[in-house]
């Protein structure tokens, strides 16, 4: 972010609390251009209202709850996967495999293709970890505010939500574009795991289309 900040003039800094209260008022001069939230569902809730009116941008980075999908909340942006999601590609998997022990994530340290190789050795040097379900999105999230500010070229959090809605098609290095479905939920391939290797991919290959991303999950918070 802080590379392409310096082509766009922007600057970007990561501030870390335990206390939503110390992100200040949504309504002061300079509210953030978007928050990044490990919360359970309960105060990612509470935290997209006190933010909803100034069009701040919440992300979810890892509450997997359909629950909170299902409210259409504007301004919550869910990472995350969702449970659903992750059910949905471990019954298609299961259609090919009767394997029991299948798990289905966001992303894994082993992933190679689409330049994860490289995004994940870049993250082993720099962190000395594993990158899990949970830094993916954080990364993700930090990605995608970066390509909203240059794409809009500017800092308005009301702007920027409107393009990560409606306009962004993001590159998450796993292979189709990533987009926000009206619940809020990015749609996104799973990785299939197994005794924590990778086995493959959902959507998965002969059950559905490879690229019908919405056959993972809630395709709308109308359902």
């Amino acid at each position: 972010a802080k590379i392409l900040g310096g082509f766009t003039g922007h600057g970007y800094q990561l501030t870390q609390t335990g206390d939503t209260e110390k992100l200040g008022s949504p309504m002061t001069k300079s509210p953030p251009a978007a928050i990044l939230a490990v919360l359970d569902s309960g105060e990612l809730a509470a935290l997209s209202d006190r933010f909803a009116d100034a069009g701040v941008a919440v992300f979810n980075l890892t509450a997997g709850d359909d629950a909170l999908r299902r409210q259409c909340r504007t301004n919550l942006l869910n990472v995350a996967a969702s449970d659903r999601m992750r059910a949905d590609a471990v019954n298609q998997w299961r259609k090919r495999s009767d394997s029991p022990a299948i798990e289905a994530l966001a992303w894994h340290g082993d992933f190679k293709k689409f330049a994860g190789r490289e995004l994940n050795n870049r993250f082993r040097r720099t962190s000395g970890t594993t990158m899990d379900d949970g830094a993916w999105a954080g990364w993700a999230a930090v990605k995608m505010i970066a390509e909203a500010v240059a794409r809009t070229r500017g800092t308005s959090p009301g702007d920027i939500l409107v393009y990560l809605r409606d306009e962004m098609e993001f590159d998450g290095q796993k292979g189709v574009p990533h987009t926000f479905r009206d619940s809020g939920q990015l749609r996104q391939p799973l990785l299939i795991v197994e005794d924590g290797a990778l086995a493959g991919e959902a959507p998965v290959r002969g059950v559905v289309e490879t690229d019908d991303l919405d056959s993972l999950g809630l395709a709308s918070c109308k359902e």
